[in-house]
């Protein structure tokens, strides 16, 4: 088994490659790159200064520039040695500059992850201390009216993206047409440094030695701070995890009913051992093997900002900043993403087969 997982992650190598490497080719391919979009800037700018019109109806650039702008992008080489020459940046831990920001695109991605990270751990989280106990519930309770109920509404849940379920949700609770008991989005509120600001008050207590006073202040801002966060994440989490709702829930209830129906199950039960101790001792570890394994893909959690999401509710993490620089051309900032998007599922993957044979002793890869 030693010998398999050193094979998968040697084979993470030309994987990486390849992924990147039709990445970057489809960057280079697609119309409306960085070098057309800095022309399109030069003649609307020559157009709005009344320079002479050419057969286009755009200002006439000088070869000299144009050339300086192909070697700024790389586009003056073919695409597989301007690759090449990424990937060797790429091996230093140098992702490059982005062309919108002027700014490197490490420094981008590493503002942003916190924000990226928070809600994807949290809905990662919520999702599986939810959803095993709704599919234990919907085993011991199959063919009720409860089962069918529930399956109903997970499936429902499911078959709306998160963005579109993100877009009702403000429109029902945040945009004032019906409700406004939520904020229209961001992370925090702007003003989200001063709830309250205490620190002016503090120095008036602190004025008059009123020492019950400042700490009565510092605790009502840290409370302030925590309802703020709170509000503003409740109906990002709540998109962000409800497409999990169905496959999980699912997967632990067929889980337990096929494990309930097991041999030692019945073993258990002829010794006299109790419903209670049978199910929630003996079977439900057996059956939460498949549900531990995607523990594994919380390495991709990290960088699991949804584009659309973010977007929908102006999220400023690194799914909204992807979204941003592919409208954008920003090609830069989407192969850095990528680039660590895919490092983490693949090792996400390798570390779900490693728990999978911790968990289960009669898994054996060879």
């Amino acid at each position: 088994m030693t010998t398999y997982f050193i094979r998968r992650f040697l084979l993470i190598i030309p994987t990486f490659i390849g992924v990147t490497m039709i990445a970057f080719f489809i960057t280079r391919a697609v119309p409306g790159g960085p070098l057309e979009k800095a022309l399109m800037e030069f003649k609307m700018g020559a157009a709005l200064e009344g320079r002479a019109a050419t057969t286009d109806g755009g200002g006439q650039i000088p070869e000299e520039a144009l050339d300086e702008l192909k070697k700024a992008f790389d586009l003056d080489k073919p695409w597989y040695t301007a690759y090449f020459l990424w990937f060797k940046k790429l091996i230093t831990f140098d992702l490059g500059n982005s062309y919108r920001f002027r700014e490197p695109v490490s420094g981008l991605i590493k503002d942003r992850l916190p924000i990226s990270a928070y809600f994807g751990l949290l809905g990662f989280t919520l999702a599986y201390l939810i959803c095993i106990p709704l599919g234990i519930a919907k085993a011991l309770r199959h063919g009720t009216t409860f089962d069918f109920v529930t399956s109903a509404t997970v499936f429902i849940g499911y078959s709306i993206p998160g963005w579109a379920l993100g877009a009702l949700l403000l429109v029902f609770f945040a945009g004032g047409e019906f409700y406004s008991w939520f904020p229209l989005g961001e992370f925090r509120s702007t003003t989200y440094e001063e709830l309250p600001n205490f620190v002016q008050q503090r120095e008036d207590q602190e004025a008059v030695g009123d020492e019950y006073g400042t700490f009565q202040w510092q605790k009502l801002s840290l409370l302030s701070k925590i309802i703020d966060q709170v509000h503003h994440t409740l109906l990002p989490v709540f998109c962000y995890m409800i497409g999990s709702f169905a496959t999980l829930t699912v997967l632990m209830k067929n889980s337990l009913l096929e494990n309930i129906g097991q041999d030692y199950v019945r073993t258990a039960f002829a010794k006299g051992l109790t419903p209670r101790r049978v199910i929630y001792v003996h079977t439900l570890r057996n059956s939460l093997i498949p549900i531990a394994t995607g523990l594994g893909h919380a390495l991709s959690v990290l960088m699991a900002g949804s584009y659309l999401i973010e977007w929908v509710f102006n999220i400023d993490g690194l799914g909204y900043l992807g979204f941003t620089s592919i409208v954008g051309r920003d090609y830069t900032v989407v192969m850095g993403i990528l680039s660590i998007n895919i490092l983490l599922l693949l090792f996400g993957n390798i570390f779900s087969d490693i728990l999978y044979a911790i968990i289960d002793p009669r898994i054996r890869f060879e």
